[in-house]
């Protein structure tokens, strides 16, 4: 450490007296650092989440490879099948719902870890993370002609401000822990692409030059979305990203990947001999040589061959003409010598990809790909990636996956894959998505992997609240504490209820029923209401009331049944997000809704002649409660205008369309005129106890795994029917299912056009009355 002036020595000490930060100099004056570059901003620290939390699986999609047990035989083998042509072992690829930094955190190092490892480890990771300060999780649904805006979530808008709350500043922070933990994940031949565009790729470029090392940047790509931007005044049009290509250390996978030919290129060889050896053009024969008195030039064809040029030009005899067509040249009139090139295997790939790609454009409105969501990317972009960094067989992954092209172009291609999203219309988009990419594969003949998708369990209460992670530890749990009291207060004038303190799991009662508020950044999880169930067996209490802004997926019907059976009456509500309107909430205006309810008819065939008995399932009721701003607000906000206009909204259960004439008359329009015009998808486990849920939970103090049955069994997704962008039919009735003899229960889930999932029971006898 360098001396320090007396003068240098007085100021430090006057600044810790006033309790002022010390100047940078004196970071570099006191510790010896001997970088000469450093990226800093506001907020920045080296502490990276080291949390491991179970996955818990929720439900399993693998198409089923036969409809009888005697053709799953003949289906490929890479793993091991039921009777059905079902994937019983081997790897089973993921889709994750929740934050992508408690995800990394959790594969890092947790027990699915070895999991990885045993798979080759991670060799490839694509990002494209939200670097546009306007994707907020907004979504645009089409609905009776018109086009409703389904506004973010709680968790997803706190997801928002997280990220772009300070800017640049917040986007920075979020990044670079998050790209820490892919570093620690990768496998060590491993490789990552960093998608972004012009307003971000400065920044991100030094986050990971700072993560990955300078000596692991291989190349900046840029891509061309579209062969002419969008005219913009004063500025060049805006028409490219940029994909930054880092490695883990020196060694790694790099394919060869290829751009194809020109259309000039490829129009040159339109002449074909119907030979059997294809389609061929001719190049002219370089000029070698001087001429003489009596001689034209000589000519070197490709190879480097010389051939020389009779006297008197073109004048040939007849039979060294032929001579040299059969050796793939022509004598030309003019003098000019021109060889005979073939279209070979090589020229077909193309030629080798630089570092602009200027050949894959942004998808279009008629592409078939198209699924309209907003940061959607072509296949082929995602497929020259996989291409190239990944081998068949390899495993692959993207946190930020959003409409699952990352996951599809893997499955096409061979690769396993992991990925995950915080957005549950994601995760439901990649869902059809993959379910489409498996039928395709099974038409085709070729080899799939199932997959699963997954939720985090057991939140601890640290993430409950948000809370600043710069603070000490007593500051932490003072924040909490005031943040925790604040938000319950608040919840509890939105719903009517006053608050109670005697409990350990109720803030609030109401209407002789007690109060249990969800976190506000997490979704309400098992572990949550099996403590509430506890303390009700405890203290007695029937009667409860669950407010949460987020449920999590699989969570109903069985958490409701399991507390019907001890006497127990839960009725668990949205939260909406009106809460935070202070207009709303003084007049009364906050409607907290109901969980979605399914109504499903089964049909038993009953076996005749040897033949198996069958059971179908007749979808005949889904009722949802939503509300998204309400009808009295919109008129409001309307009526503040001297236009004419509409606004869509959602008010219980019913999307409505509110237009203002330019008399200032409103007019209201029911968009959803059915029950159905509420469901984007719904699927079938014919056999919900078939297939136990097992987390596997890591002992942090001996390393030791082990494995937990959770009480609740897995959905595997049998049978399903959904809405496409190009089909918006949906069939009602499943297909017969072959069952054996005896008591089952059947499980049926519902996805609305907002992503959410609900999901019924229903218990049959194949042996009588049901």
């Amino acid at each position: 450490m360098p001396r320090l002036t007396e003068q240098e020595k007085q100021e430090i000490v006057r600044f810790i007296e006033a309790g002022k930060p010390l100047p940078d100099k004196y970071r570099f004056l006191l510790f010896e650092d001997r970088r000469e570059v450093e990226l800093v901003w506001n907020g920045k620290t080296n502490e990276v989440c080291s949390l491991v939390l179970p996955f818990q699986t929720i439900e399993q999609v693998d198409e089923p490879r036969a409809e009888k047990p005697s053709e799953a035989q003949k289906q490929g083998l890479l793993f091991s099948l039921d009777a059905r042509g079902r994937q019983l072992k081997g790897w089973t690829n993921k889709l994750i719902w929740g934050d992508n930094k408690l995800i990394l955190s959790s594969l890092k190092n947790g027990p699915l870890r070895s999991e990885i490892e045993a798979q080759g480890g991670l060799k490839l990771i694509y990002i494209d993370p939200p670097f546009d300060v306007g994707a907020d999780f907004s979504m645009d649904i089409e609905i009776g002609g018109d086009t409703f805006t389904k506004k973010p979530n709680i968790l997803e808008e706190i997801a928002y401000r997280d990220t772009w709350g300070r800017g640049a500043d917040s986007f920075i922070a979020m990044i670079y822990e998050r790209l820490i933990l892919m570093r620690d994940l990768l496998a060590e031949d491993g490789s990552i692409y960093v998608h972004c565009d012009t307003r971000l790729n400065g920044y991100l470029r030094l986050v990971l030059d700072d993560v990955f090392g300078t000596d692991h940047f291989h190349n900046e790509i840029i891509w061309q979305r579209s062969s002419s931007g969008k005219t913009v005044s004063r500025n060049y049009p805006r028409d490219t990203d940029s994909i930054f290509w880092f490695t883990k250390s020196n060694q790694y996978t790099l394919n060869p990947v290829y751009k194809p030919l020109a259309i000039s290129t490829l129009a040159m060889y339109n002449m074909d001999d119907n030979d059997g050896r294809g389609r061929y053009r001719f190049f002219p024969m370089q000029k070698t040589g001087n001429p003489g008195p009596e001689t034209t030039y000589d000519y070197i064809d490709n190879n480097g061959k010389i051939w020389p040029c009779p006297k008197k030009g073109w004048r040939m005899k007849f039979e060294k003409l032929k001579a040299l067509e059969n050796d793939n040249r022509i004598f030309l009139g003019g003098g000019t010598l021109q060889e005979k090139a073939y279209w070979n295997e090589r020229e077909s790939e193309g030629k080798i990809a630089n570092d602009l790609w200027d050949d894959i454009h942004n998808l279009q409105g008629n592409s078939d790909e198209m699924l309209d969501y907003p940061t959607q990317k072509p296949e082929a972009l995602l497929e020259r990636i996989i291409r190239a960094s990944s081998n068949e067989g390899d495993l692959v992954a993207d946190f930020f996956c959003g409409s699952g092209t990352t996951a599809a172009v893997a499955e096409k291609l061979g690769r396993r894959w992991i990925c995950s999203d915080l957005g549950k219309f994601a995760i439901h988009t990649t869902r059809k998505r993959m379910i489409g990419v498996q039928r395709q594969i099974k038409k085709e003949g070729g080899n799939y992997r199932a997959f699963e998708i997954l939720n985090l369990g057991r939140y601890e209460r640290q993430h409950f609240i948000g809370v600043n992670p710069n603070l000490r530890e007593e500051e932490q749990r003072a924040q909490m504490a005031e943040k925790e009291s604040a938000f319950l207060d608040l919840i509890l004038r939105a719903y009517g209820a006053e608050p109670v303190s005697q409990f350990e799991c109720f803030h609030g009662k109401r209407a002789g029923r007690l109060v249990a508020i969800g976190p506000v950044n997490l979704p309400v999880t098992r572990l949550f209401v099996e403590e509430i169930i506890l303390e009700c067996r405890k203290q007695r209490i029937t009667r409860v009331d669950i407010l949460g802004f987020e449920f999590e997926m699989g969570l109903f019907p069985n958490a409701l049944d399991e507390a019907r059976s001890k006497g127990i009456d839960i009725s668990p509500k949205f939260i909406p997000a009106e809460v935070f309107d202070k207009r709303a909430v003084e007049k009364n205006q906050v409607v907290f809704h109901d969980v979605a309810y399914i109504e499903a008819k089964p049909h038993i065939i009953q076996g005749k002649k040897c033949k198996p008995t069958a059971v179908a399932v007749e979808l005949t009721d889904f009722s949802v409660f939503y509300s998204q701003e309400s009808v009295a607000l919109a008129e409001e906000a309307l009526g503040r205008s001297a236009k004419a206009g509409s606004r869509i909204v959602v008010e219980k259960g019913q999307i409505v369309k509110l237009t203002k004439d330019r008399s200032g008359v409103f007019h209201r329009e029911q968009l959803t005129r059915n029950w159905t015009d509420w469901i984007d998808y719904w699927s079938v486990d014919f056999d919900f106890e078939g297939k136990r849920e097992i987390i596997r939970l890591q002992d942090p103090a001996t390393g030791e795994i082990r494995e937990e049955w959770t009480g609740d069994y897995i959905f595997e997704n049998e049978w399903q029917s959904f809405r496409t962008r190009k089909d918006r039919s949906l069939e009602l009735k499943s297909v017969a299912h072959e069952v054996s003899p005896g008591r089952r229960r059947i499980a049926v889930k519902v996805v609305d056009i907002f992503g959410n999932d609900t999901m019924t029971i229903l218990d049959i006898s194949t042996g009588g009355d049901f």
